[in-house]
C-alpha cells in the first residue's frame, strides 16, 4: 500500500512544481516523471519496511529450537540494537528504489503509449 499511496502523491507533487500542465509534457517526459515518482516511492518503502525485514531475517537465521518468538526478538534486538535494524539500508534503497521506479515507469509508459489516462497530474493548475 505504501508504494501506491506514495507514488500517486509524489507524482502529483512533481507535476504541481513543474511549469505548465501535465498535458503540456510529451510521452518521454511523462515516463520520466513516472520513473522518478516510482524511485522516490521505492525509497520510502525501503525505509518503512527495512527494520522489520532485518528482524525477520535475523529470526529465521538465529532463532534457537523451542525459543518463543518474543524471547528470540528480544535476544536478537539486544545483540544488534537499534542501529543494527538499519544495517544495509543504502543498498536496499538503491535496489528497491530502482525496481519500483522501473515498475512504475513500465506501467505508466504502457498507459501513455496506449492513450490511457496516466497517474498523477491532479486537477488543472490555475494560470498565473
Amino acid at each position: 500500500m505504501m508504494k501506491f499511496a506514495s507514488f500517486e502523491n509524489i507524482v502529483q507533487a512533481i507535476y504541481h512544481y513543474l511549469p505548465g500542465q501535465k498535458t503540456d509534457y510529451n510521452k518521454g517526459a511523462q515516463t520520466a516523471v513516472a520513473f522518478t515518482g516510482g524511485y522516490l516511492a521505492g525509497i520510502l518503502c525501503a525505509i518503512v519496511s527495512h527494520p522489520a525485514d532485518v528482524m525477520v531475517s535475523k529470526l529465521n537465521a538465529n532463532r534457537q529450537p523451542g525459543e518463543a518468538f518474543g524471547a528470540a526478538m528480544s535476544r536478537i534486538y539486544k545483540d544488534i540494537g537499534f542501529r543494527g535494524l538499519w544495517n544495509g539500508l543504502p543498498v536496499r534503497i538503491v535496489m528497491i528504489g530502482t525496481l519500483t521506479g522501473l515498475q512504475w515507469m513500465i506501467y505508466d509508459s504502457f498507459k501513455i503509449f496506449m492513450g490511457l489516462p496516466t497517474t498523477g497530474g491532479g486537477p488543472q493548475k490555475e494560470q498565473k
